[in-house]
Order: C-alpha cells, then structure tokens, then sequence
C-alpha cells in the first residue's frame, strides 16, 4: 500500500526531495516511438519551460532534472522561509500567475478599502496560497497536469499520462544529496542517449556546465554555495567545481565500454562525505532501487522515523551497506 504523501514530505527532518515521474502509454512523454515512427522530442523542451517556470513562481528550488523518454527526475528544495517572507501581495501575484484570482483578491490586489470581514477572508486565501507555494504536492501537481493535458490534447485522447501522481525519497544529509544530484544528472549517459553530460539535452548538468563555461551559474537553479561553513549562503552544499569533476569521473566508471579506473586521490566530495568509491557507484547507478522512501545515513533515517512516528526504519540495511 503507498505511503500517503503527507506522511513522507517532512521539511523539519529535510528541505530536499527526489520526485520521479512516470507515463502509462506506449507513446512515450518524448523521444519517438518506434512503432509508429512518430517523434515527441518537442515535449521536452514542454516539461523544461514549465519545470522552470514555476521555479520561478513556487517558493521551491531546483536543484536537478533530466527529462527521459518516459519519465523525468527532479531533485527540489522546499525554501520556507522564502515563503514565510514574502508578503501578502507577492504571494497573490505569484499564484495568479498559474490560476484564476477571485474577487476580493483583485480588490485587495487594486488597494481598494477592504471591510473587516472581507479582508479576513482574503488573508485567509493568501495563508493556503503561501501554503501551496511552498508544497512539493502542488508543485508537482501543477507541472504534471499542465504536461497532461497537452499531451492529451495532441494525442486526440483521453484518460491517464502518468502513472499515479509521483514518487518522492526524502533526502536526509549530504551523503543522499550528493548521491541522487548525480543519479539524476548522469540518467541520459546511462540510458546511452548522451556520450558525455554537457551533450545530453534537457538536463540541469547541461545548464549548469554551459553557465559554468561563462564562470557563472544558471539563475533557473539552486546555486553550489560551497563547502559548509558557519556562514554558509543559500545553496547546495558543494563546491561546484568539484561536484562537475565528480560528475565526470563517475560517468566514466559507469560505462560499459570504459571500465575506468578510481583515482588514487580520491576526490574531496568523497572523502568529506565518508563513501567509499564502489558504494558511490552503487549509489549513482542505482539509486531509487537502493532507497525507498528515504535515502541517507543510519543516523538521519532514524531521526527521520522518530520524528515522523513510524514503527519501522525504511532502507535501513541498504543505508548501513552503502553509506558505511
């Protein structure tokens, strides 16, 4: 039986989650079905432009992504207290921007004198719109309805495009958050439909690697602020830089036709992170058939279940196997 979604997003226990998304068809989300000959490429470039649009609108961060051929993998990051800053009227703005204001919404919105009782309805309004915004659930709701429905449309079809609503595995340290950043980015270099990440399109590490190329960072994604420090910014926990050799070395370690070879120094990421070189694999190589629920250290998961009050500690075994 599944797990209800409010029973594994828990922001207290981690800010990051890994969301994966499957279609039912044979037709494929994008790419081109080989029965029919027909091509869904342009459906990337769909998911791409929604999934940065409400990064831009969500009080949630993109950290990863890789649109498949029939399935797409995010790595999000719930900001909270980007929600809790924002005031009334940004919240208002920024859910207008994907449905229907209501009356006295737009009054408030045009500084019209409010009685008592309508403007507490309108705070009302704008505390579940704070809510939602800063909701994996809407977040993914919205982007994969919108995704559905033009599908649909094009298909000249009815009925289901994905499969269920979404998966989601808690990230609970920097050991699963390095992990899955690189499961997610290196998806198209396993799958073969890409030979090196800056090639493989409609990816964060594409992004991120054209951006870094400039000295810059993509503005659509969470930054790499570094490694960790007392007065640490807003951003991934990593050194962008390191994270990108990483990247590399483990691409090359997974393909078949490159065995490769550990480096006698190991990278820095690596050793910070206490994982050894063959368990990183395993992690990047199969990371959501190692991990339910949840992915981190014994330590993490344990809070984890504690805190969500839960009998028993998911992947446990794995997580004492992978990360020792």
């Amino acid at each position: 039986m599944a797990t209800p979604r409010r029973s594994l997003i828990s922001v207290s226990n981690t800010p990051y989650y890994h969301c994966i998304s499957r279609c039912v068809r044979r037709a494929y989300l994008c790419g081109k079905d080989p029965l029919t000959g027909r091509s869904y490429e342009h459906r990337r470039d769909w998911v791409e432009k929604k999934l940065l649009q409400l990064g831009r609108i969500f009080c949630i961060d993109i950290c990863a992504y890789a649109v498949m051929s029939n399935h797409t993998h995010l790595v999000l990051h719930i900001d909270i207290a980007k929600a809790k800053r924002l005031n009334n009227k940004a919240i208002l703005i920024r859910w207008h921007k994907l449905f229907k204001s209501t009356f006295l919404c737009q009054r408030f919105l045009n500084g019209e004198l409010l009685t008592q009782t309508e403007l507490a309805a309108v705070n009302t309004r704008i505390n579940i719109y704070r809510e939602r915004l800063s909701s994996i659930s809407w977040f993914m709701r919205v982007l994969n309805e919108g995704i559905a429905r033009k599908a649909n449309q094009e298909d000249e079809c009815k009925g289901r495009f994905w499969e269920g609503r979404f998966k989601s595995q808690a990230l609970l340290d920097e050991a699963a958050l390095a992990a899955c950043l690189a499961y997610v980015d290196l998806n198209p270099v396993r799958a073969k439909a890409a030979d090196l990440p800056e090639q493989s399109d409609y990816t964060s590490i594409k992004s991120r690697i054209n951006a870094a190329q400039k000295n810059k960072q993509p503005k659509s994604l969470m930054r790499f602020a570094g490694k960790p420090r007392k007065h640490i910014p807003k951003g991934l926990p990593f050194e962008l830089k390191t994270y990108l050799q990483l990247v590399d070395w483990t691409g090359r370690s997974i393909r078949e036709n490159k065995p490769g070879k550990i480096p006698d120094n190991t990278l820095p990421i690596l050793e910070r992170l206490n994982i050894c070189a063959e368990n990183w694999l395993t992690l990047t190589t199969s990371f959501t058939r190692s991990f339910k629920n949840t992915a981190g250290k014994e330590q993490a998961i344990t809070a984890y279940t504690n805190h969500m009050k839960r009998k028993r500690r998911s992947s446990i075994s794995t997580s004492r196997a992978l990360f020792a």
